[in-house]
């Protein structure tokens, strides 16, 4: 073959080779992310928010359990310590008796004594003191038996108060833990979004409570507006007004940052009217009553666990700590989905109004 004709071949393979080989792939542009809107966002950030503080209620239960276990811990300890002091003057008297008892053993019987003595009288006499060193014996033995008996369930009971205490202990380190968990995923999601972003979540969620606010409102579930509080809700309420502007912390009691339960139920310690720590307890254990009937001081509770609480202020408005980041403010009573209400003093009568002219009013039919 000719050098020409093998150059020819060569060049055809190498042309079938090229049409045979397979076309390299295009390359498909991937979708752009889309943007997610201010609605999920919201979403997202309020579940968040929720999750937080729900974590939070239940750490707040396990610290109220958890300070109840302590002290009847203290309480049965003392009590154990008591115990053990009357146990060993108990067994220094059965000491005391038995040796007496060993030295004055006789093997004549007082019946043969008592035939047998030249003063039969002098003999009851002594029967008698026998008799009564006989009680005063098993008395005694009975005192020690007793004491015995209660030192042993006092001991059994400061163990298993212990036990509890650790177990509650533990729960609530594993909740502590929750709770920042939580409170980590809303920092990040705040983190990930552009001022931007911000602005309009802010003003889409303010939006948001006033409709919820305005149907509220209008709808005429809140009733008349001029209920008068009792003097102990007062009292809650300035209390709960003086610590307007003071930070949100979750698990917080005051003085100088709250929760939201924890606001509720120090405002009303305050007032002479103690009441649950946490706002599941407050809604399980208080009296509840009907939005229309709502009057300064009553409480607020939100959500369907029942994981946030405020405090009724009046004119459709509420004092809260509203979630961490924020500070203790009045906001609209329709900032959250609503549950219900409770009030702590139901048994108390509203402050009678005053008139124009300074007399006294009748005040308006309440239910209790």
């Amino acid at each position: 073959m000719s050098g020409r004709l093998l150059r020819l071949v060569c060049t055809a393979a190498a042309a079938v080779g090229t049409a045979l080989a397979p076309l390299p792939a295009t390359a498909v542009p991937e979708p752009e992310p889309r943007e997610r809107s201010v609605a999920d966002l919201l979403t997202d950030l309020q579940r968040l928010y929720r999750e937080a503080e729900e974590a939070t209620e239940n750490y707040n239960a396990t610290e109220e359990k958890l300070k109840e276990k302590r002290a009847e811990v203290t309480r049965l300890d003392t009590d154990l310590s008591k115990t053990r002091l009357s146990l060993h003057d108990s067994r220094g008297a059965a000491g005391r008796l038995a040796r007496q008892q060993y030295q004055s053993t006789t093997s004549i019987s007082p019946y043969v004594r008592l035939l047998l003595a030249r003063d039969p009288q002098r003999a009851l006499d002594q029967g008698h003191v026998i008799g009564r060193m006989a009680r005063d014996r098993a008395e005694t033995v009975g005192r020690l038996t007793g004491t015995e008996h209660r030192a042993d369930e006092l001991a059994r009971r400061a163990r298993k108060a212990l036990d509890d205490q650790l177990t509650l202990a533990a729960r609530q380190k594993r909740q502590r833990d929750d709770v920042q968990e939580k409170l980590a995923d809303v920092q990040e999601l705040l983190a990930s979004l552009t001022a931007e972003q911000l602005t309009r979540l802010a003003e889409f969620e303010e939006r948001g409570v006033e409709k919820a606010q305005e149907e509220l409102t209008t709808s005429g579930a809140l009733g008349e507006e001029d209920r008068k509080p009792t003097r102990k809700g007062e009292t809650a309420l300035r209390y709960a007004r003086r610590q307007l502007g003071k930070p949100y912390e979750w698990g917080a009691e005051g003085p100088r940052t709250y929760d939201c339960s924890g606001l509720t139920s120090e405002a009303w310690a305050h007032a002479g009217t103690p009441i649950p720590r946490t706002s599941q307890e407050q809604w399980a254990r208080l009296p509840r009553i009907p939005l229309e009937k709502l009057r300064p001081g009553d409480l607020v509770i939100y959500f369907p666990r029942a994981t946030h609480v405020a405090m009724y202020a009046g004119r459709g408005k509420v004092i809260e700590a509203p979630r961490t980041g924020e500070r203790i403010k009045i906001s609209p009573i329709a900032s959250h989905p609503l549950l219900g209400a409770v009030r702590p003093d139901r048994r108390d009568r509203p402050q009678t109004p005053r008139t124009r002219n300074g007399g006294d009013q009748p005040p308006a039919t309440e239910a209790r």
